[in-house]
């Protein structure tokens, strides 16, 4: 096993010629992928990883500095296919990992063949001409409530987020592997995801992307996914399920799986 395996949890299951790889967002880890998965095993090579600073890695290997930008995510991904020696995938990425893969597919476009993105944000902060969401005064409260107590941060943000209760099953499933971050990297990596802006880097994206969006979102509006098919420089396509929440495979899982098959499967038409 390399390095990058190592580090990032990497487990490659499955069977077939093309290979997937599934790659999860804030607060999460690949266990976030549980409903995809046995879909998929049949007929493709699944890698699955986790981004460093989930839970599971070693908070060792976490290195402030580097995290301080999407682009160490982004040559991650790239050490991992390149440990596997990967020619090409279809890349899943839910929420900041969509905007990792789409960065990581401007250097190296070669390696993948499509980008599925679910929940994704190229930038969270309005501004004058751009909806992104928040507010720069919303965000530094939520910074500051991380800060001053991190598990009641983690219990009033898992429902907002999921769009859920507390006594749902995937409410606290992203609530265990939210609380399973170290607080200090969970805040690091927090800021870094929503003081982003990838905006200036979507018309270098010559992949084909299919866009895929809660109706609800609490982080992603609607508007957005609108706004990265008309920035983005190759072929796109948008899709908007009847879901709510930012992580829709987790909790609707009935009708996020089909749209991911259908969307895995067929190309975007010329």
């Amino acid at each position: 096993m390399g390095i990058a395996e190592e580090a990032h949890n990497v487990r490659v299951i499955g069977s077939g010629q093309q290979t997937i790889v599934l790659a999860h967002g804030f607060g999460t880890d690949q266990s976030v992928w549980k409903h995809l998965v046995p879909h998929l095993v049949d007929d493709y090579r699944v890698i699955l990883y986790d981004n460093m600073g989930a839970g599971t890695t070693n908070p060792d290997y976490f290195d402030f500095q580097r995290y301080t930008s999407l682009d160490g995510y982004a040559c991650d991904v790239l050490a991992i296919l390149d440990e596997l020696q990967v020619q090409s995938c279809i890349y899943v990425g839910h929420s900041v990992s969509a905007m990792i893969g789409l960065i990581a597919s401007i250097s190296r476009p070669d390696l993948f063949s499509k980008i599925l993105t679910i929940s994704a944000s190229p930038r969270y902060v309005n501004e004058p001409d751009y909806y992104g969401g928040f507010e720069r005064t919303e965000l530094i409260e939520l910074f500051e409530a991380m800060k001053s107590n991190y598990k009641a941060w983690c219990d009033g943000f898992a429902p907002l987020c999921v769009g859920g209760d507390m006594e749902s099953v995937s409410v606290q499933e992203f609530s265990r592997t939210l609380f399973n971050m170290r607080p200090d990297i969970a805040l690091s990596v927090a800021q870094t995801i929503f003081y982003s802006d990838v905006r200036p880097l979507l018309r270098h994206v010559t992949v084909p992307c299919h866009i895929i969006q809660s109706v609800k979102d609490l982080a992603v509006p609607v508007v957005v996914s609108e706004y990265l098919h008309q920035n983005l420089g190759g072929d796109s396509i948008v899709e908007v399920m009847s879901t709510d929440g930012h992580l829709p495979q987790l909790s609707s899982p009935e009708v996020v799986v089909p749209v991911l098959l259908r969307h895995i499967r067929y190309n975007i038409a010329a």
